[in-house]
Parts: C-alpha cells; sequence; structure tokens
C-alpha cells in the first residue's frame, strides 16, 4: 500500500459527534471525501442535515444523528443502532464539547457541572459505547482536546479541566484497548476561525493580540483539522496510539 492509498477509509463507517458545525463538519467531510459512510450526530438538525447535504454534493455518503451526548443511554443505544443498520463502525471522532468562561469567584458550579458532563463525561461515554461493539477489525477513537489543555487560559477553568481530562483519557484508553485492536488519539486545536471563539475576534484589539501570540499570524481554517482527522482514522497511522497531535500555528511551542 503506498502513502496516498493508506489515507483511504473506504468501505468504513465513522461516527462524529459535533458534526454539525466547525471543526466536526470538516472531519466529517474529509472522512467522506476518503470513502467512509459518515454518521453526523449532534443536538440541532437543521446544522446536521447541512454537513449531510454537503457531503453529498461532493458525492459522499453521510446520515444525519439527533444526539446529545450528555444522555448516557441515548449514546449507548445511536451506537447500537449505527452497528446494527451498517454491521460495523471503524471510527469514532469525539469532537462535540460546550465552553463556559467566568472569573473563578463568579464561576458557577452548574456550569463547571455542564462543561464536565458535555466534554469528558460525553466523550468517555462515546468511547465507552464504541468499544463496547465487536468487531475484528482495527478502529480508531480520535478525540479532539484544545491547546488549553496544554496552557492556562483566564476565566475558563471548567473548559481547561475538561480538556486535559481528555487528554488524559485518551492516554488512558490507548493502553488499555490496544489488545483490541482500537487505537486512541487526540488532537488539540488552537484557535481556529470558527463560531467557538468568534465572540473575542469580534474585538479588533482583542483579536490583534491574539494573533501576536501565534507564531505563524493566523487562525487556523477549519478545513485544515481535516486531514489530520483522516491520518488518525486511517491506516497511515497504524502505528499510533496515546499520541496527541498539537495543530496551532506554534502556540504550544513558545
Amino acid at each position: 500500500m503506498n502513502a496516498l492509498d493508506s489515507m483511504r477509509v473506504d468501505g468504513q463507517v465513522a461516527f462524529v459527534t459535533g458534526g454539525g458545525r466547525g471543526l466536526g463538519a470538516e472531519a466529517a467531510r474529509a472522512l467522506a471525501d476518503a470513502g467512509a459512510h459518515v454518521v453526523v450526530a449532534g443536538r440541532t438538525r437543521s446544522a446536521l442535515d447541512a454537513t449531510v447535504d454537503s457531503i453529498a454534493a461532493a458525492g459522499g455518503s453521510a446520515e444525519a444523528m439527533v444526539l446529545d451526548i450528555i444522555d448516557v443511554g441515548a449514546v449507548e443505544n445511536a451506537f447500537t443502532e449505527v452497528a446494527d443498520a451498517h454491521g460495523r463502525l471503524d471510527v469514532l471522532v469525539n469532537n462535540a464539547g460546550v465552553a463556559s468562561e467566568a472569573p473563578l469567584v463568579d464561576a458557577q458550579i452548574t456550569d463547571w457541572d455542564h462543561v464536565l458532563d458535555a466534554n469528558l463525561r460525553g466523550t468517555f461515554a462515546c468511547a465507552r459505547a464504541f468499544a463496547r461493539i465487536s468487531s475484528h477489525t482495527e478502529r480508531s477513537i480520535i478525540n479532539v482536546g484544545s491547546i488549553a489543555a496544554h496552557v492556562g487560559v483566564k476565566n475558563q477553568a471548567a473548559y481547561v479541566a475538561s480538556k486535559g481530562g481528555v487528554i488524559s483519557l485518551t492516554r488512558a484508553l490507548a493502553v488499555e484497548l490496544a489488545a483490541t485492536s482500537i487505537r486512541v488519539n487526540a488532537i488539540s486545536p488552537g484557535y481556529f476561525a470558527t463560531e467557538m471563539p468568534a465572540d473575542l475576534l469580534a474585538n479588533p484589539r482583542a483579536a490583534d493580540a491574539l494573533l501576536r501570540k501565534i507564531p505563524q499570524r493566523r487562525l487556523g481554517r477549519p478545513e485544515e483539522i481535516g486531514a489530520a482527522v483522516l491520518f488518525l482514522a486511517s491506516p497511515a497511522s497504524s502505528y499510533m496510539t496515546g499520541a496527541v497531535l498539537n495543530i496551532d500555528g506554534g502556540f504550544t511551542a513558545q
């Protein structure tokens, strides 16, 4: 198998959480472009349908599934449904997540619980449901962390803690699941031109200050995530597990 062929995932079935917009949508499109059938999961039907339509327009195969990953029972049912319908489930992209911003002294425990439930508990629940599906082929879990797992971010204690947990969970699951032919890796994106940092970027002075902190002096383009996800999902990374790829324009290299 040559290098280009090793990046193909023809005939595989991939499950992408938070796939209705931003980095999740780009991950779904990349996997579909490389031959996978993609289940695009999330809470907003209209956003999911838009991703599915864009994949179909490009000649790919996808379906939408409304799912709140905080609901553990719904997660278990969703993964079983997909595996039963398609006879396999090869790739999981744990991308769904939320953020909350507040100084520590003003932070609410309910906000902390919501962020940890969505970002860490939900990632765990999806990985567990994926691992419970029996398979005789090599499979891949890709967890989406953040550079916030590696550096401090003011007023975002819950988000930072949750993403740090995602990275530690990735390593733990990589060791545990290696014997079952499931590889577990993570991507830590930096600042990308998506909805999540939109409020920050709307302030010209804040946006300029941020760009000065990024060695490449620009934001990431959402489509730049797709190739990294595809690499970790495909045979091209068959000897990688427990790894974390920082995709951040050099932010964490400083």
